[in-house]
């Protein structure tokens, strides 16, 4: 598989993760566990409004990063906001994540394929070895 083909996987993956999470995890509200983690740590009272906007973001984010445009921008955004959401969640919330504290490390995970993804595999500097 040549270098553009193994790019168009990587982002397709990308993509899939913020565009399931966003509308079929928030929006649609088919995993309710996201929005028990919206009200535990932003409160009960607006929850499932906020979970929807969370899901929305998301979903934009998911279109922003198969345009392809700016894409280190939107890998850097997107790095920042999984680090971020992961570390908040990992310490108020910690019970309520699919695998507990060891989230962070499916996180880790994630931003080291964004990282990988968009400044070292899609690197037109990168010399050949």
């Amino acid at each position: 598989m040549n270098k553009n083909k193994i790019y168009k996987v990587l982002i397709t993956l990308i993509f899939s993760v913020w565009l399931i999470n966003g509308l079929f995890c928030k929006i649609l509200n088919l995993v309710p566990r996201h929005k028990e983690i919206v009200s535990e740590i932003l409160g009960y009272t607006y929850a499932t409004e906020l979970t929807i906007l969370i899901g929305i973001s998301e979903v934009v984010l998911a279109i922003w990063i198969i345009s392809d445009f700016k894409k280190k921008l939107h890998a850097t955004l997107q790095m920042i906001i999984v680090l971020t959401m992961n570390v908040i969640e990992f310490f108020l919330v910690p019970d309520l994540l699919l695998w507990g504290k060891l989230n962070l490390v499916f996180a880790l995970t994630f931003v080291s394929l964004i990282h990988y993804t968009y400044f070292i595999h899609n690197n037109d500097y990168v010399k050949a070895t």
